[in-house]
């Protein structure tokens, strides 16, 4: 019998948000590429939340349309509202949020693929992997046919082995009903890949004309909305916005939950998958934090030409009679219909430590991998490693330097780096906490941070890289005009001060001196600034960050030099660790198991001690002979100890 026999250079394998970004890298950078799909109808599919962006993962869909991904050019142009979140912080945690048309999100994504060279959308399961001498050789589908490659990207998501649960309820399908992928798991086994069982949910969407608004708190966009691309024209974006809106659960509601908890299959065992922490079901918030009287709930429209809502903050299991209850004990929900159950899902995904920091599967070459297939939760984290995973897919065909982003320059770093450096027993959901150089990895600067890389990979145009580079001249410029311009103590500028609530001056002060004042700042300035240039407003707010937080960038700054030796100080690949004396035992399991590539990568590794590194360091230098370099290194170790 004669079986399809096709051949391209990449292989993706599925079309979430992870598999859009790989795709499209691929296919840009001139691979022939295939991407495959359980259903052509899922493609950038929104099985949950129907928004981008939030707390720090605004930053990272920031951080993907630098370096030439497509999330935020797609959100610019499907939004239904906006907000920027934070505001009342400081600037390294202020997070942009849009709600999307999450139909209309899928459908401009899926043009923008249909129409993308070198790229073709299949609709096939993928049911085994070929591996051979150690290599991704290609995929097979469930037909039988077989398409060869020189690189393969795995980007499942939530739909191998899919399962969803709610009460007694169980099904093997994956998000919305969609077919579940069943085989490609037992072949990754095959190849030795190593396997976890996660879980994640969604509450349920009501129709619209079943709520009470008037029970409810209006919540609005931004009056101002800031674009997420920075491709994007500003203006482009100032629409009309829809509005969201707030509830809360009472004890009412938690009383419906605690009296059922034993029909859950969250609680009764039925669920066997590890859920998200940071992301919790409502009865798993009601257990939790039962000293809490309420939990807010967000009424979220699921797109403009749909009554769907969807109610944000209760995810659930619950059966289909308890959810009927607990929804419609929420102020304004009383008469609520149920348009889709919320429900559970469990899924198969990899142990992501067996990954490299390029994504790259280090017992199987040539194979990469991005996503909620990784043991993440979110589209934007997915998003991210779908683009990193195929910019190197492609790049490793190349035969170029594969692309890894460390800690100090990007939030995806600091995302892949936990992954595959930190042991992960859950859905891993993206922070501002995690990033230790959070004031330098703001998601305003993530063009100048990150525009040049994008140009260099070959994503990012020789327009817009200009772009960013006049933008850095400007910037640089009028930071040093501010803090040459000075003022002197003269009435109108007292009286200024005084209007301000901010100290007059007894002798000049340059302008720099007045924006780092607390009450003060760069387009406060403007009344007394009478040489001030017509700048764009991305370029003031630049100016203002970097004179108002200089000494805390700077001191950052320092520290992400420290952190860079550590990065430099390479581990050698055939280091034997069992032959260093003086290495805890857990230090040793721990090092073999994860094989770090560097210091720096080795001392993020949980069970790995200070004390395991200075000596891990003294070995290097005795090894390597590096003298100059080994005692330096482990100086600065040394130093953060004591710190």
């Amino acid at each position: 019998m004669s079986v399809l026999t096709e051949t391209y250079d990449v292989a993706v394998i599925g079309a979430g948000h992870a598999g859009c970004e790989a795709a499209l890298a691929c296919a840009r950078l001139g691979m022939e590429t295939i991407m495959f799909t359980v259903s052509v109808d899922s493609i950038a599919l929104m099985p949950c939340n129907p928004n981008i962006g939030g707390t720090s993962k605004g930053h990272l869909v920031r951080e993907i349309d630098a370096l030439g991904g497509e999330m935020g050019k797609v959100i610019d142009r499907t939004f239904i509202q906006s907000k920027m979140l934070n505001r009342s912080k400081g600037p390294a945690v202020h997070s942009l949020r849009a709600q999307a048309d999450k139909r209309n999100y899928s459908n401009t994504m899926r043009q923008v693929l249909e129409n993308t060279d070198h790229l073709t959308i299949r609709q096939a399961e993928v049911t085994e992997l070929i591996v051979e001498d150690g290599q991704a050789r290609g995929v097979r589908t469930f037909s039988g046919a077989e398409y060869r490659c020189k690189a393969v990207v795995l980007c499942t998501g939530t739909y191998l082995k899919a399962r969803c649960i709610y009460g007694d309820v169980s099904y093997e399908t994956g998000p919305n009903g969609l077919q579940a992928a069943t085989h490609l798991t037992d072949s990754l086994k095959k190849n030795g890949v190593e396997m976890f069982r996660f879980k994640t949910g969604t509450p349920a969407r009501i129709d619209r004309r079943s709520i009470d608004f008037s029970k409810m708190e209006e919540q609005k966009g931004d009056e101002r909305v800031v674009p997420f691309s920075f491709s994007t024209d500003p203006e482009d974006v100032q629409i009309d916005q829809v509005s969201c809106w707030l509830t809360y659960t009472n004890e009412e509601t938690h009383k419906i939950i605690r009296e059922n908890l034993d029909r859950s299959p969250l609680f009764s065992g039925t669920i066997k998958g590890t859920g998200p922490r940071y992301c919790p079901s409502i009865e798993d918030k009601v257990v939790r934090f039962a000293d809490k009287p309420r939990h807010q709930v967000f009424i979220e429209p699921e797109g403009l030409d749909t009554n769907e809502m969807y109610v944000g903050g209760m995810s659930s299991s619950l059966p289909e009679d308890v959810q009927y209850a607990m929804y419609r004990s929420v102020p304004g929900l009383e008469n609520a219909r149920i348009v889709r159950n919320a429900y559970a899902i469990e899924y198969d995904c990899i142990n992501p430590r067996q990954l490299t920091a390029a994504l790259e599967f280090k017992n199987i070459k040539n194979c990469f991998s991005g996503g909620q297939f990784n043991g993440s939760s979110g589209y934007e984290e997915a998003a991210a490693q779908g683009l990193i995973a195929g910019i190197n897919a492609a790049r490793k065909i190349q035969g170029k330097e594969l692309l890894i982003l460390d800690r100090s320059e990007a939030y995806i770093g600091v995302l892949i780096d936990d992954l595959v450096t930190k042991e992960n027993h859950e859905p891993y959901r993206m922070m501002t906490s995690r990033a230790e150089y959070r004031l330098l990895l703001r998601q305003d600067n993530a063009d100048l941070r990150l525009r040049e890389k994008g140009y260099q990979v070959g994503l990012v145009s020789e327009e817009e890289y200009q772009k960013v580079l006049e933008k850095k001249r400007l910037i640089e410029e009028e930071i040093r005009r501010v803090e040459h311009t000075h003022v002197g103590a003269g009435e109108k500028v007292n009286e200024f001060l005084a209007a301000q609530g901010s100290t007059p001056l007894t002798s000049g002060s340059s302008l720099a001196e007045l924006i780092r004042r607390p009450e003060l700042n760069y387009e406060l300035l403007a009344a007394i600034d009478e040489k001030r240039p017509d700048l764009r407003e991305d370029v003031r707010e630049q100016v203002n960050i970097n004179i108002k937080y200089d000494g805390y960038i700077r001191r950052q700054m320092k520290q992400v030099e420290q952190f860079k030796k550590l990065e430099k100080k390479m581990i050698p690949g055939n280091i034997n660790y069992d032959a260093i004396k003086s290495l805890r035992i857990e230090a040793v399991q721990k090092l073999k198991l994860y094989q770090p590539a560097n210091i720096g990568q080795a001392s993020r590794i949980s069970g790995v001690s200070p004390a395991d590194i200075s000596v891990l360091l003294v070995y290097l230098q005795g090894r390597t002979g590096e003298n100059e370099a080994g005692k330096e290194a482990a100086e600065d170790q040394k130093q953060r100890e004591n710190q």
